[in-house]
């Protein structure tokens, strides 16, 4: 599936001439940043021709969704309004998919959201029913709120109420005007066909008003009411939204549409006009959906991944040209191990981290210059600054970034049991001068014990660089890459550790606290030598599992009397 050229690939020469001189979005590197070739341009990871798509005729309402529509007519009936209650959205094109949906959003085509909420209580207190409290979300363009949104609970459901608009962009904002529009203008401002179905609660109707909707559902396409430019030009986080139901559905994006996503202006206006926060949440749903690799490849494809994971200046080293297909190719190569190995290994928080984790391994060593000439992580800056997650997230992917450079030193050892050269600089710890399976455990142990609940994503990540490294794109692209050979050297690392006894090392407390190393110091206070020592006997009794407190404090004296 390639991107329409109007059947000259001269078309694409010149805009890969004007990409070369949108400097912001370019990934630093070393050469000239090569773009993909014109049989590249597409989305790879997409379907190349249209999904069998099953579409219902009709929408089946649960018990408790008729419940909830039906009062709503009733508001409406007593009161007289000449009020179409309609809902709109996401609801209606889950349903028409058989897939359940919980999110409620009603359009009104002649009142605020406030307003109707307001009559609905007023019904309840009128039929001796119990009032709801009214929630109004405050317009806030940056989270893509355009308008005030009204939200009450009815059935224990979450509704939320809002009128139908229309919307006129200027040119360099994102922030439309607004007025009360009809169904139609509503249905043509959405972001895609396929999320511009209503269903009419007074008609019990499916509305389709861009005449494509369902169409585009039943055929797997995702398509623009609008031109796809146009569109994208008025509100630029169109065009993730437009990827992330492309990846989500297996759905194929139309060829005008991918056109008009990967050329200079709409690379730019996404740049300028969409905060990182609606970027990163974007980006977010992506990773913790259900094709998180395909997602990340029409990115790269779509020539959008310097865009959205943008680059501090200056980075050392340079990044490598073909870096955005690197990033790709870890994630699918980490998403392809995953699925080999039991599914119920992470939890949905640790998935997610180890996809950021996988995604960033081509940028795990690659630091720019911070405030005060600090050296900073260049992982630490996208997570932090392009995609504004949170700062832990930051902190736990460097962590795991990190626990991966000594899982690689560790592998080896365990699966051998031969004697351990490990460098004590690259641990940053003197370690205890013991037999080499008690040296196992410690370094296992230490390792566990900074990483904690995330010690199997940091394996499972570190089996992605060993045996060897995965370091060229055309390596991924043949699937070159061994994954079988990977998931066994997982399970066996995994299981070692299982069975020394270390897979919730954490949370095992020391034998001896600070009062009981001083004492034997004879110190009155602590300091750098507690410390120390402190260190020492976590590390004999990672050696010594089967030891007491007491055992410990006589090591502790006697390595104290042969050094005195």
């Amino acid at each position: 599936m390639q991107i329409a050229l109007n059947s000259s690939s001269c078309l694409y020469r010149c805009q890969a001439r004007r990409l070369l001189q949108l400097q912001p979005f370019l990934l630093p590197c070393s050469t000239a940043f090569r773009f993909p070739t014109l049989r590249s341009l597409r989305c790879r990871a997409m379907a190349s021709s249209p999904p069998s798509v099953q579409v219902r005729d009709i929408i089946d309402l649960t018990p408790k969704e008729t419940q909830i529509f039906q009062k709503l007519l009733e508001v409406v009936r007593h009161f007289s309004l000449p009020t179409q209650l309609r809902v709109a959205g996401g609801w209606v094109r889950d349903k028409l998919l058989g897939k359940e949906c919980y999110d409620i959003d009603i359009a009104l085509d002649d009142m605020l959201g406030k307003e109707f909420c307001e009559k609905v209580n007023d019904y309840l207190s009128y039929t001796g029913e119990e009032k709801q409290g009214i929630g109004v979300i405050q317009c806030n363009p940056d989270q893509s709120k355009h308008l005030e949104t009204a939200r009450m609970r009815l059935f224990d459901e979450w509704i939320d109420f809002v009128n139908l608009r229309s919307e006129d962009y200027s040119e360099n904002s994102r922030i439309p005007t607004m007025r009360f529009g009809t169904a139609e203008e509503d249905a043509y401002r959405r972001d895609l066909t396929i999320n511009s179905l209503f269903y009419n609660i007074n008609t019990s109707s499916v509305e389709d008003f861009t005449g494509r909707g369902i169409e585009d559902l039943k055929s797997g396409k995702i398509v623009t009411p609008l031109p796809p430019k146009d569109t994208f030009l008025d509100d630029p986080l169109r065009v993730l939204r437009a990827i992330r139901f492309g990846a989500r559905f297996g759905f194929i994006l139309d060829e005008d549409l991918k056109l008009a996503a990967s050329c200079d202006d709409v690379r730019a206006a996404i740049a300028d006009k969409i905060s990182r926060e609606r970027i990163g949440h974007e980006i977010d749903l992506m990773i913790s959906g259900n094709e998180p690799v395909k997602a990340m490849a029409c990115i790269c494809d779509l020539l959008l991944f310097s865009v959205v994971f943008s680059l501090p200046p200056n980075v050392k080293p340079a990044i490598s040209e073909d870096c955005d297909r690197l990033c790709v190719g870890y994630i699918n190569a980490g998403w392809n191990l995953l699925q080999l190995v039991r599914s119920s290994t992470f939890n949905d928080e640790q998935r997610r981290l180890y996809l950021y984790a996988a995604l960033f391994l081509p940028f795990r060593k690659t630091l720019y210059e911070g405030g005060k000439a600090r050296k900073i992580p260049v992982v630490n800056h996208v997570i932090r600054n392009s995609l504004k997650l949170r700062a832990s997230d930051a902190d736990t992917v460097l962590s795991i970034h990190s626990a991966v450079e000594k899982f690689i030193s560790l592998i080896p050892f365990i699966e051998s049991s031969e004697n351990m050269q490990i460098s004590e600089a690259e641990w940053g710890i003197e370690i205890l001068d013991l037999p080499v399976t008690s040296k196992l455990r410690i370094l296992t142990g230490l390792l566990l014990r900074e990483i904690k609940g995330f010690w199997r994503v940091a394996l499972m990540v570190s089996t992605l660089l060993y045996p060897s490294d995965i370091n060229h794109a055309e390596d991924i692209s043949k699937n070159n890459i061994q994954l079988d050979k990977r998931r066994k050297v997982f399970e066996m690392i995994e299981n070692a550790i299982v069975g020394l006894g270390l897979e919730e090392v954490w949370e095992v407390k020391p034998l001896v606290n600070g009062k009981d190393i001083m004492n034997v110091l004879q110190l009155k206070s602590g300091g750098p030598l507690v410390k120390d020592w402190q260190q020492k006997l976590v590390q004999w009794q990672l050696a010594h599992p089967s030891g007491t407190a007491e055992d410990c404090l006589d090591w502790m004296r006697q390595k104290r009397a042969k050094r005195s």
